[in-house]
């Protein structure tokens, strides 16, 4: 963009371009799928087996963790997935393979929500060494549940869809996930920030954070001071630097006053979060097939999973780190 302004000065603005590794972007698409049942294999291995005490023999939870998370990526229906379930016993990574209603069945647990959260961590460990600043940001799926409330205007009952929220912690740089939270899509976001970050410390070293306003308040503020970095989130309009006893808050609001520009350079690192959601919505879809709540939130997790991998396969093609998962997950 050219601007010429009145001593007639001209002024060429230009678009910043960052290129692509094209070798390594057509590798990992190619062979995207292949590695990713492998990888998953590895994955679901960490799954403990639970301890057999009667009734009919169970198959592996290892083997159902796969088939529940292959099932999402593939966005088949459950008939049409089993061919690839019956291909995964070829390559000798599952031991079986089940009915598609025990997959239905499975996505129904509740157990497999702490599973999920877990391999989600497990998932983006082998970038711990690349990310350090991190995006906070949620967006809503929706379901196929509707609700009723009554409208005073009208005098009448009406439904509306029923929406669940996932609110996800991000590397900026690669889009790995490191913590996710799922609530109901009232729910407000500034709540779920603790649980993000202290989740996310565990296995990252972090440097900066950034989020939107919705984030915004002296609590978030301090304990991501706490946590060793820099809260770069958005102040709402009516907000003012008398916080009485936090210093990162009066700290952060000069910043934002007096440094501008420069605050918002680190904030729009925020824009990274946005790219989660577009690439987990474009490939895996941002509706929910699944019935009841339990198997919805089952179903955003596994999507959340497969774009982690997807992720690390990207990156074991153009950083050349391995993926090695190691941790016993218990349910």
């Amino acid at each position: 963009m050219r601007e010429v302004d009145k001593k007639g000065n001209v002024t060429v603005t230009k678009k910043v371009v960052y290129s692509q590794k094209w070798t390594a972007y057509n590798t990992s698409q190619t062979n995207e799928k292949l590695v990713l049942m492998k990888l998953l294999k590895d994955l679901a291995s960490n799954v403990k087996q639970p301890e057999y005490k009667f009734g009919r023999p169970t198959l592996p939870f290892s083997d159902m963790v796969f088939g529940s998370v292959m099932k999402i990526y593939s966005t088949f229906s459950l008939r049409r997935f089993i061919s690839d379930m019956k291909i995964a016993k070829e390559m000798g990574l599952v031991d079986k393979v089940p009915c598609y209603s025990t997959i239905s069945n499975f996505m129904n647990r509740e157990e497999l929500t702490s599973i999920l959260r877990q391999l989600i961590q497990l998932s983006s460990l082998p970038l711990k060494e690349v990310e350090e600043d991190f995006a906070i940001d949620s967006s809503g799926f929706s379901t196929s549940r509707f609700a009723r409330w009554f409208d005073h205007k009208w005098g009448k009952e009406t439904k509306y869809r029923v929406w669940i929220k996932a609110h996800l912690c991000s590397g900026v740089k690669t889009n790995i996930v490191t913590s996710v939270e799922i609530t109901e899509g009232t729910e407000h976001d500034t709540k779920q920030l603790p649980a993000l970050i202290q989740e996310t410390a565990k296995n990252f070293n972090l440097s900066e954070v950034s989020a939107d306003k919705a984030y915004s308040s002296k609590k978030n503020l301090a304990l991501i001071d706490e946590a060793g970095a820099v809260p770069f989130i958005l102040f709402k309009k009516n907000a003012t630097d008398k916080r009485v006893g936090s210093y990162i808050w009066k700290k952060m609001y000069h910043y934002f006053m007096y440094k501008h520009d420069e605050f918002l350079n680190h904030y729009h690192k925020r824009s990274n979060a946005e790219t989660v959601f577009h690439m987990i919505k474009t490939k895996f879809k941002g509706d929910l097939r699944s019935k009841c709540k339990t198997a919805q939130i089952n179903e955003l997790l596994c999507k959340v999973l497969c774009h982690n991998i997807c992720v690390i396969i990207q990156e074991i093609m153009e950083l050349g780190i391995k993926a090695e998962f190691q941790m016993e997950i218990s349910n």
